[in-house]
């Protein structure tokens, strides 16, 4: 006679092999950190606003227009100034007013072409992000220039508005940051409203930032 085999034992019983498993009570870590609020919705910012590249005004080309209008300006009349004086003295260019004059009018409207070709693309290159931890800033024709700036660094923040800037209507936003001289950043071309909105943004986006860093 064979033994008869044991309806008892594990192996034909899995239930008793695996326990099983339930969720936890509480909620796990991974969770935690998602319910946290951000740093925006802390500071009192719709999360919207925040990670989204944006443009300097169209009117900043204007602006640097007239800018680089002035300095062809100056510069054009040195050169013709100096084509006079070398004219005069040497037989190294004509001599005259008139042909110091062809050379000042040239050198002009050269520095002057430069000038509109320069603030064409620089209003391109030119964006702003306000990030959640910093500020992020984009620019450059021949070099592209990018700048992080940590809210935790930025000291105080201020507008600012030259004559012509009233005249156009524009403001520059400046950001005066802790460490060595020149590394303030600004951002030009806003217009008086996004200026102080962009202003009281990261004002409180650096308060936030800083109760974050102290705890």
């Amino acid at each position: 006679m064979s033994d008869s085999p044991d309806d008892g034992t594990a192996e034909d019983s899995p239930s008793a092999n695996t326990a099983e498993s339930s969720p936890p009570d509480g909620p796990t870590p991974d969770s935690a950190e998602d319910d946290q609020p951000g740093v925006a919705a802390e500071a009192g910012l719709d999360e919207s606003v925040v990670g989204v590249p944006r443009e300097l005004a169209s009117t900043v080309r204007l602006q640097w227009i007239v800018g680089s209008t002035i300095g062809a300006l100056v510069a054009g009349a040195v050169l013709g100034a100096i084509a006079y004086v070398v004219g005069t003295r040497t037989e190294l260019l004509a001599a005259g007013v008139e042909p110091a004059a062809r050379i000042g009018v040239a050198a002009f409207a050269l520095f002057a072409l430069f000038g509109v070709v320069r603030a064409v693309l620089l209003y391109r290159s030119w964006e702003y992000v306000v990030r959640a931890d910093s500020l992020f800033l984009s620019r450059g024709v021949f070099t592209r220039v990018r700048t992080v700036v940590p809210y935790v660094r930025v000291q105080h923040i201020d507008t600012t508005r030259s004559p012509l800037e009233r005249v156009l209507g524009l403001s520059t936003l400046v950001v005066y940051t802790a460490g060595s001289r020149g590394a303030d950043v600004t951002i030009p071309g806003l217009t008086p409203d996004r200026a102080s909105t962009l202003q009281e943004r990261l004002e409180r986006l650096t308060t936030e930032s800083e109760e974050e860093d102290a705890v």
